[in-house]
């Protein structure tokens, strides 16, 4: 292959580091969003989704030309498909953050029912786990993938958690039922975003070994 294709595949994985560092960026703010009932944040997150999905089309552009002009084999391709892939659980986990920014919205300032702890915790777990995903893809490690990938099941234990936790604020008051509802919905989004790092682990998987895996 020409130097140019390789460089084409440097700056691709490059890209893919940038629309990651953006999606996560996207996550922390909406939660912090949520904990301060910042609407003007919540509106920028959901503004700036945008450029998520913007740059998803113009990556899988890339992905497209790379694989119709350099017709590439092997490994390679299998690194072009896994990244087009990826692609796509990236603005997924965009669109959960801006998800989480909508319902501040829908709250619309009121107070919280009560400190976000445990989604707290979700926040930092999801991003942490997302984080490891791109690690392991920029580094080609098979092992840090499988092992994110096998620790799904934290994320969900803690959204049970929050879900049996407010439903205990609904039977002392069942006003509260609007609000408990869209911070469970927030716990499943924050979910949400751990199955799209699983599925970024599975990805790593099939680009290194060229097994497909499930976790």
């Amino acid at each position: 292959m020409r130097a140019s294709y390789h460089e084409s595949l440097l700056e691709l994985k490059n890209d893919v580091l940038k629309m990651a560092s953006m999606v996560e960026d996207a996550i922390i703010k909406s939660v912090k969003a949520l904990q301060n009932g910042d609407l003007e944040l919540a509106e920028k997150i959901i503004k700036d989704d945008g450029k998520i999905d913007e740059m998803e089309l113009t990556l899988e552009d890339k992905c497209t030309r790379l694989i119709a002009l350099q017709q590439p084999v092997a490994r390679d391709l299998r690194l072009i498909i896994a990244i087009s892939k990826l692609l796509t659980d990236l603005e997924r986990i965009g669109d959960h953050a801006t998800n989480i920014a909508d319902i501040v919205l829908e709250i619309g300032g009121e107070p919280l029912i009560k400190p976000l702890i445990d989604i707290q915790r979700m926040t930092e777990l999801a991003t942490k786990r997302l984080r490891q995903s791109i690690d392991s893809f920029v580094n080609l490690d098979i092992e840090l993938a499988k092992t994110v990938a096998r620790a799904d099941d934290e994320l969900d234990i803690i959204e049970q958690q929050i879900i049996r936790e407010l439903f205990t604020y609904v039977l002392e008051d069942p006003r509260t039922i609007r609000q408990v509802t869209q911070l469970i919905l927030v716990a499943r989004s924050l979910e949400r975003i751990g199955d799209h790092s699983t599925n970024i682990c599975e990805r790593v998987i099939y680009m290194v070994s060229g097994e497909r895996q499930k976790y």
